[in-house]
């Protein structure tokens, strides 16, 4: 394990890819002496134990992801992603009623 501070990183980016390289290695980014974040390599075993899932369902979350995406990287089918989703009450379709109602209103 390394820790590297934002500064370190502003005058060397590249520090955090060396550091992470390794299949095993990760590194703590602190702020202040403060740790902050944790980078790792995506080959790093923890991430087939939940944390790659985690991360993927919130990017999808963001809107980082599409459910085509995040169906693909977690190996499921639409119909199990979108259950998967609704199960952790994460809304599958961004929707606004009220934009159709306001549409329907204006065609009337």
């Amino acid at each position: 394990m390394l820790t590297i501070g934002i500064k370190e990183i502003k005058n060397n980016p590249s520090i955090i890819t060396k550091g992470v390289e390794e299949k095993d290695n990760y590194l703590f980014i602190s702020k202040r002496g403060k740790p902050i974040a944790v980078a790792m390599s995506l080959d790093n075993d923890v991430f087939e134990h939940g944390f790659k899932k985690w991360v993927l369902i919130k990017a999808y979350a963001k809107g980082d992801l599409s459910l085509g995406q995040l169906s693909k990287a977690l190996k499921l089918s639409y119909v199990d992603t979108m259950k998967m989703l609704g199960a952790l009450g994460i809304a599958v379709i961004d929707y606004e009623l009220a934009d159709d109602l306001n549409t329907i209103e204006k065609l009337l």
